[in-house]
């Protein structure tokens, strides 16, 4: 879908943030036809990128230290990473009741909600408390729902124009890619002086720090008669459950969810399942295995990062939708391939053509939920994360399942299943994008 062309419901959102009185400049990008930088933009979103990124510390810092975290509440690891699994039941829970809400307040509100959430449960990890580490994977997959859909739709709010809308959104989304890549030897480096506890004490203040920001901002945009979002008002008009009808009947929409949540589902159990694979089939041990990881995570923020400047284009030369369906073609090949693969040379970088493939299906998912959704984005964005939580849970469990009938070849047939599932969805997305696009 072309940059140009918009659903009516998106439609009616055209030129209200250009209406909005001047002090209107500190906080929107006014409307232009040419796509602002990525320097440009960073700097209009540096705080919302910031926020994105301190959103993935605390499970980074619980998955990087369970052993020694273990050790100091006096369980087991496997007890302690069962916990973990709790933070995306909390996360689907919450994401789905509180989805229709994200639209209904002020941008700046829910995330400094979040961040507060998060700087609570930061808080309780720290103790070392069974109970209270109970609750703080419960708090943070919580927090995450409401805060990286709000930082999310507040990114693309910034801009009045769907094509830079939806590069905004996924320069959030870059950045908490960027940030998985990274967090692991960031959050290892500082604790060698203050130990996992001081960094869920860090997190906690900068969280609570972030939280009172944005409360501040939001605050200041109420005093100056803003909208926080593009036409926040005929959200608000709209009712908790008619949200959800409302989103329902956007062309595409629906199947776009389930497009995010079957690709999240075979991403995330094929990586479930991918150290393993190569200590079975090429003897790399955890040490060497790391270099596999950096190369995943570097491939899929690359793809997310080239992918969302692509889209970005006022005239792209592959539209979101066609670029989705040949990016989910790309990772079902690739995916199938690297289970089958007895030589290193192959395996390698067909682990980067999936970390590639499914970054950039993100990056048009994204994109398309901030195009077609308009006033909306926020119900349509906390349901995507939602679903991907989901996704998570759902791509283990078909994955070790696969595993346990049929070998890796199983695991492969079992995931290739959900993003071949994937692939039919887009093409119904592909098939409802307005005439033109």
């Amino acid at each position: 879908m072309s940059s140009e062309t918009k659903h009516p419901a998106a439609g009616a959102t055209a030129g209200s943030v250009s209406q909005q009185p001047a002090e209107a400049a500190t906080d929107t990008v006014a409307s232009d036809r040419a796509v602002p930088g990525d320097w440009r933009m960073t700097r209009v979103l540096w705080p919302l990128m910031l926020a994105s990124a301190v959103g993935l510390v605390p499970f980074t810092v619980y998955s990087t230290f369970l052993v020694p975290i273990a050790d100091t509440a006096d369980a087991g690891v496997a007890a302690l990473g069962q916990l973990r699994g709790l933070g995306g039941l909390a996360a689907l829970a919450v994401g789905t009741a509180l989805a229709p809400l994200i639209d209904r307040v002020r941008r700046e509100w829910a995330a400094a909600g979040g961040l507060a959430v998060l700087a609570l449960s930061a808080a309780f990890g720290a103790t070392g408390e069974f109970l209270l580490l109970t609750a703080f994977c419960l708090l943070v997959g919580a927090g995450t729902a409401v805060l990286n859909p709000a930082l999310t739709a507040a990114a693309a709010d910034r801009f009045d124009n769907d094509a830079a809308a939806g590069r905004a959104a996924t320069l959030v989304t870059a950045t908490q890619s960027l940030t998985a890549l990274l967090a692991a030897p960031l959050v290892a480096l500082p604790a060698v002086l203050w130990g996992w506890q001081g960094d869920l004490w860090a997190v906690a203040a900068i969280a609570g720090v972030l939280a009172l920001y944005f409360a501040l901002r939001g605050r200041r945009t109420q005093h100056a008669g803003l909208t926080p979002g593009r036409d926040e008002g005929k959200a608000t008009r709209t009712g908790y459950l008619a949200s959800f009808t409302s989103l329902g009947a956007l062309p595409g929409v629906v199947p776009l969810l389930g497009v995010a949540m079957l690709r999240t589902a075979a991403f995330m159990g094929y990586l479930a399942y991918l150290a393993a694979f190569y200590d079975e089939r090429f003897g790399l041990d955890p040490g060497l295995f790391a270099i596999v990881w950096t190369l995943s995570g570097t491939s899929f923020f690359l793809g997310n990062l080239l992918a969302g400047r692509l889209l970005s284009a006022e005239r792209p030369r592959v539209s979101s939708e066609r670029l989705m369906t040949l990016a989910l073609l790309v990772a079902l090949a690739a995916l199938v391939g690297v289970f089958f693969a007895h030589s290193l040379f192959l395996a390698l970088p067909l682990t980067a053509l999936i970390g590639a493939g499914h970054a950039t299906v993100a990056a048009c998912v994204t994109t398309l939920l901030v195009r077609r959704c308009g006033p909306l984005r926020g119900t349509a964005l906390s349901l995507n994360a939602a679903g991907m939580s989901f996704g998570v849970f759902l791509g283990a469990g078909l994955g070790g399942v696969g595993l346990a009938l049929g070998g890796y070849p199983g695991t492969a047939a079992a995931l290739g299943a959900l993003t071949l599932a994937a692939l039919v969805l887009a093409r119904a997305v592909a098939r409802s994008a307005p005439a033109g696009g």
